[in-house]
């Protein structure tokens, strides 16, 4: 790897990274040694990249850095024509559309050279299924999701029973033959999954749920683990 590229990765390194990374953990993941690492570290930081930090416990990237845009890898670009790809065949329609959107944007940003990584990628995502409809407006339950509010759900059992239920949303998930809500459901006090299909109706409230939404999808996190753990299954998230 060039020195040019392994200080880029550097600072990619430390941008993901939410807590100080050792210069160990870095040289571990470009293949280099320690001492280029601190030689490299000592060059950004004299080209005025705000790192901070020191040898042995590790280094942050300051917030309020940031890079010129678009400034991706080959693989990074293939990874982001691929989730795009997947979205546009498997998303709601405001989804799908803003994919396509991306896929142009990103088209018309990259040099001419890369332009092949976009629109003929050498992998390719599964082709896309015709997925049921939705029962409720994709764009509108994003929203709440962002604004941490309640939802209220008219929702249609397997035997085509209704209940109404109020919901705390947190996420959206796609399956093979489903798009399904995540949410926190005040009737059974526990995180559930919607099936947005057997959605009859919905009321999006102002009411904000009690705990913030960073939090809310934290604790779902962990209630999921815990549950994939107890039954044996090495999926985590």
């Amino acid at each position: 790897m060039r020195r040019a590229d392994r200080l880029f990765q550097i600072i990619q390194i430390l941008r993901r990274s939410q807590r100080p990374v050792t210069a160990n953990a870095m040289a571990a993941e470009l293949e280099t040694s320690q001492r280029s690492v601190y030689r490299d570290i000592a060059t950004l930081i004299g080209q005025r990249v705000p790192i901070r930090g020191e040898a042995g416990i590790g280094y942050v990237l300051e917030k309020g850095f940031d890079l010129p845009p678009l400034m991706l890898t080959a693989e990074e670009i293939e990874v982001v024509a691929l989730g795009a790809d997947w979205v546009a065949g498997r998303g709601d329609p405001a989804l799908a559309r803003a994919a396509r959107d991306l896929i142009a944007k990103i088209v018309a940003a990259v040099p001419e050279r890369l332009r092949p990584l976009v629109l003929e990628p050498a992998s390719a995502s599964p082709p896309a299924r015709n997925l049921p409809g939705h029962g409720l407006d994709m764009a509108l339950l994003r929203e709440q999701i962002r604004n941490g509010r309640k939802v209220v759900l008219t929702y249609r059992d397997e035997q085509g029973r209704d209940t109404e239920r109020v919901i705390w949303p947190v996420t959206v998930g796609y399956l093979d033959n489903a798009s399904i809500v995540i949410a926190w459901c005040e009737l059974r006090q526990d995180f559930r999954s919607f099936r947005t299909d057997r959605v009859a109706d919905a009321e999006f409230l102002d009411e904000r749920y009690p705990e913030r939404a960073a939090t809310l999808r934290a604790r779902w996190r962990k209630a999921w683990n815990e549950r994939a753990m107890e039954v044996g299954s090495p999926r985590r998230i």
